[in-house]
């Protein structure tokens, strides 16, 4: 086994820059030194770590299974120093802790920007590191320590979480406003189901919600087109080429008036809680435990 003390981040960076030109001379100017320079660092990296690295080859650097696996390890390493570097920045400019938050798109999309903005008004020396995932992701992300809270869909079991309700958002049918279904006050989910849907890709707890709702009126889905966000959706029926379900609050104002028009769901089904949750309150920073305590008392 090699001393790790032995690696600097000079070397290590040097090495990506390698691993993705798979030149010599173009890593070699990335990183501002002479062909030379760079021959001698990689030499001394695969002494160091008693591994071929890289054959060479007539047009360059071809990469060895050592040499791609451990250029995945530097590009790791660089990453966590360059977020050190950050980190030690906002510590230096009077920042006093960071919190990390993990959040499903309807939590993004709908409530997080004014909440999280009023939080901080009232916190300006918190940073938080928010990253908008599924809620499968977001309660994984929590139990495995890689985020202090998570927000997701109330469909989507967390048993080894502390939660607690956060908002409420309500569905509703988005068609182009000359769909048949445009003028109708309220429609039951089994009225859709013979129309083509643009539904969001596999994974999501929206999607997972409306087909188990379409399974219980005894009618599959129809899923013409699958898209990532709430914004390609609304383009996909802006176009014509089927009708979704979205929350409410997640549609543009400015569609409803122009271009689409948002129907209410009929049943339970349709009105949803989403919820915050940590592993241990117990051991949450102070920073961690004052955003989980804003963010489980705005329930509406």
């Amino acid at each position: 086994m090699f001393n790790l003390l032995q690696l600097d981040l000079v070397s290590l960076r040097l090495l990506v820059l390698a691993a993705k030109t798979q030149n010599l001379t173009q890593a070699a100017t990335s990183a501002h030194m002479s062909v030379s320079a760079a021959s001698k660092r990689l030499a001394e990296l695969e002494r160091v770590t008693h591994c071929s690295l890289f054959t060479r080859v007539a047009r360059g650097l071809q990469l060895t299974p050592a040499g791609r696996g451990l250029a995945e390890h530097a590009r790791t390493i660089l990453d966590a120093a360059e977020q050190m570097a950050h980190d030690a920045t906002d510590y230096a400019n009077g920042v006093r802790g960071h919190v990390r938050l993990f959040a499903n798109t309807s939590a993004v999309i709908q409530f997080l920007p004014q909440d999280l903005a009023a939080f901080l008004a009232a916190n300006p020396q918190v940073r938080i590191e928010l990253e908008e995932v599924l809620s499968d992701r977001a309660i994984h992300a929590v139990e495995k320590g890689q985020a202090e809270i998570g927000i997701f869909a109330d469909n989507v079991a967390a048993p080894g979480l502390h939660i607690h309700p956060y908002r409420h958002d309500r569905l509703v049918v988005l068609v182009p406003q000359g769909h048949v279904l445009a003028q109708r006050a309220s429609v039951a989910l089994a009225e859709t189901l013979d129309f083509d849907y643009v539904a969001l890709n596999q994974g999501s707890s929206l999607l997972r919600r409306i087909n188990d709702a379409a399974a219980s009126t005894g009618k599959r889905l129809k899923v013409r087109i699958q898209v990532s966000s709430f914004d390609g959706i609304c383009r996909m029926i802006e176009a014509g080429l089927g009708i979704g379900i979205l929350p409410l609050g997640s549609v543009h104002p400015g569609l409803l008036e122009t271009k689409l028009r948002a129907i209410p769901l009929e049943g339970q089904w349709a009105s949803r809680t989403l919820y915050v949750g940590v592993a241990d309150t117990s051991r949450l920073s102070p920073e961690a435990a004052n955003l989980f305590s804003y963010l489980s008392n705005l329930e509406g």
